[in-house]
């Protein structure tokens, strides 16, 4: 047994402003108020600090160095154990549009993965099924068209583990695949030229997220809303978003997160290698990526995913919105495992879940992550 008391503890329902968790193994045993009392040997004063749920990163190519697509083990547990530095405990490696052999070497990795740190609780796919008008930092000689077929050869691939595949869903073929696959995979429209009629089409046809919403997607019109309107107003459609502030402005996040609400709002990152690394010259999908004044693009000047951390994007919504943390934590933790299907078990700090919290300071600096109930100091 592990008790981690004297803390605020942010719950589903309550905010805990002094108590303690017990932990049994790999799982919360219980969480309650007050000073801990009982018979454990092995109890972490929390300083009074706040327990949050470890956070969940459902869209993140790499970082420290080291990304996805590098398809190697150690590269791999460098991105875990480095990720538990910023708070994050789960995660969805992503892949990138890059020649299909390769990504099968990534999809191969990741799912094979079973080491220390952060999670790979999965993998989001993002490409090769997008339009070449709109393809950011990917590279658009590898843009695929999508089949059934080959959505389930990446499967294979990946071992039943793609759980979120970024599409274009005016390309041809998309609306068959998620017409067809919708209830194995969470289709996520994004890096598309499709209307604000054919993203809601796509919705009734299962498509169920944005992929970061306000980037390589058709943009809001008055007489054309696109794919930043139908974002904004389908209730079936979650959203995800970068909240760093290059990739989208403090106020299109707050108008975005004032219409899509509490519970279908996520923060990701984005982020490729060079997060936590010092500036110079990168690679993302075969491309260089010179990191330079806090961000991270290619030769041409386009973005090139970001170089964010969790607890810094939890710092910047909150900011940016002016939500407080009693909702603001659900954004980085809870939506994600809802999205998922998770939530059984992971997304927010109660009894039975597994023991993945982070604590911070109150300026959500990471003091220690606790990952399956095993603890890593982070700043003393």
């Amino acid at each position: 047994m592990q008790v981690i008391n004297n803390v605020k503890i942010y719950t589903e329902h309550a905010v805990i402003e002094r108590g303690y968790v017990l932990i049994d193994g790999e799982r919360i045993a219980a969480v309650e108020p007050g000073d801990y009392a009982g018979d454990c040997t092995d109890v972490m004063d929390g300083g009074g600090h706040i327990l949050l749920p470890g956070f969940i990163d459902i869209h993140i190519h790499g970082g420290y160095g080291v990304d996805t697509m590098d398809a190697d083990k150690d590269a791999l547990t460098t991105l875990t154990e480095g990720l538990l530095s910023e708070g994050t405990t789960s995660f969805l490696a992503t892949t990138m549009t890059e020649d299909l052999s390769r990504v099968k070497r990534a999809l191969d990795a990741a799912s094979a993965y079973d080491g220390p740190g952060a999670e790979i609780i999965g993998i989001h796919v993002e490409g090769p099924f997008i339009s070449e008008h709109k393809v950011g930092a990917q590279n658009p000689d590898y843009v695929r068209r999508p089949t059934v077929e080959l959505i389930e050869e990446l499967q294979r691939s990946a071992r039943g583990k793609i759980k979120i595949m970024t599409i274009a869903p005016e390309v041809e073929g998309a609306m068959d695949v998620i017409r067809e696959k919708h209830e194995d995979i969470i289709f996520s429209l994004g890096h598309t030229v499709a209307t604000f009629d054919e993203l809601n089409e796509a919705a009734a046809a299962g498509a169920a997220h944005i992929t970061h919403l306000y980037n390589a997607a058709t943009p809001f019109e008055h007489r054309e809303p696109g794919a930043f309107g139908a974002a904004w107003l389908n209730d079936g459609l979650k959203t995800e978003c970068i909240v760093d502030g290059i990739h989208s402005h403090p106020a299109a996040v707050k108008i975005a997160y004032r219409l899509k609400g509490r519970d279908r709002f996520m923060v990701i990152t984005d982020a490729m290698r060079a997060k936590g690394m010092p500036d110079g010259d990168y690679e993302l999908g075969g491309q260089r990526v010179i990191k330079k004044g806090g961000k991270a693009v290619l030769a041409s000047g386009t973005l090139a995913g970001s170089i964010l951390k969790m607890n810094d994007a939890l710092r910047n919504f909150m900011a940016y919105t002016g939500e407080t943390l009693d909702n603001a934590w659900r954004v980085v933790s809870y939506n994600q495992a809802v999205a998922l299907g998770m939530q059984q078990d992971i997304g927010s700090i109660k009894a039975g879940k597994y023991a993945d919290l982070v604590l911070v300071d109150h300026e959500l600096n990471v003091l220690t992550a606790v990952k399956k109930g095993y603890m890593k100091l982070i700043k003393n």
